[in-house]
């Protein structure tokens, strides 16, 4: 992993569209802090924030990565807050095949492949699949056909949310309400100030089957611990939930936008599914 960029902050500001103190301000406001709530846990004045904030004064580099520290902004993002502030991109954004990324893609290459027999993928934030076990392909096969294996980085989401799909989950209204719901609160977390028309996922959300969707378990309480996302075609029936991990401590913003996600079997019937040579 790849930590901030080392070279000095560059003497001449880098001129930027977005000024440094409206991105800051909307940042703050999307997590809910005053200003005397940020300018404390930065250990700096509310005045001296609020000059920031106007453009009154210029942040130094380590107030900027301390700001934005504060109001957890995703990696990718403080780099647009260095930008705005004149400064170099502070953090790295490296592809999982990078060289300096092998020992991060050899231990998710081991959670993949000690997942076996079960469906293991990994994708990026906007869930583009990345990489995938052979239980993973061989679901996808089986539900999407051989096609699927010629597409460069499938959208999971689109593919779980088309047409074709919602023949085949027989509890689709359910695992599509939840799926919207996460991947509202995930926009929200991650990229709240984000530019109009920006969402990738926008077209789905206008959708009107899925914007008629109300809460994921409608007026009642689940009737399971987790969601189950339950598959049915030509006579087999799966049931899947899944787990999702990351890197704790990610130092690069292309790792940081990278998530596994290991699925496993609901019952007995599923479990024989995946173990069958």
């Amino acid at each position: 992993m790849s930590s901030p960029a080392r070279q000095p902050a560059p003497r001449r500001r880098i001129n930027n569209a977005e000024a440094f103190g409206p991105l800051l301000k909307r940042w703050r406001a999307s997590r809910g802090l005053s200003q005397l709530d940020l300018a404390l846990s930065c250990n700096t004045s509310q005045r001296h924030l609020s000059f920031l904030e106007s453009g009154r004064s210029r942040p130094s580099r380590g107030m900027v990565l301390q700001l934005a520290t504060a109001l957890s902004v995703p990696l990718r993002h403080q780099n647009a807050l260095m930008l705005a502030a004149g400064f170099a991109p502070a953090w790295d954004s490296s592809p999982l095949d990078a060289p300096e990324m092998a020992p991060v893609k050899a231990a998710i290459t081991h959670m993949l492949e000690t997942q076996s027999p079960f469906p293991a993928v990994v994708v990026d934030r906007h869930y583009n699949l990345i990489q995938a076990n052979a239980g993973a392909q061989r679901l996808l096969g089986f539900l999407a056909g051989p096609a699927i294996a010629q597409m460069p980085n499938p959208n999971l989401v689109r593919l779980l949310l088309s047409p074709d799909m919602r023949g085949m989950v027989e509890n689709w209204a359910e695992v599509a309400a939840w799926m919207v719901r996460r991947i509202k609160a995930e926009a929200l977390l991650e990229d709240p100030v984000q530019a109009v028309g920006a969402d990738p996922f926008a077209d789905l959300l206008a959708d009107p089957d899925l914007a008629a969707l109300g809460a994921p378990f409608g007026d009642g309480l689940p009737d399971a611990p987790t969601l189950y996302t339950r598959f049915h075609k030509d006579g087999v029936r799966l049931s899947l939930f899944s787990i999702i991990a990351m890197v704790g401590t990610p130092l690069d913003a292309g790792l940081q936008n990278l998530r596994v996600e290991l699925f496993y079997p609901a019952d007995a019937a599923t479990r024989e599914w995946f173990s069958r040579p």
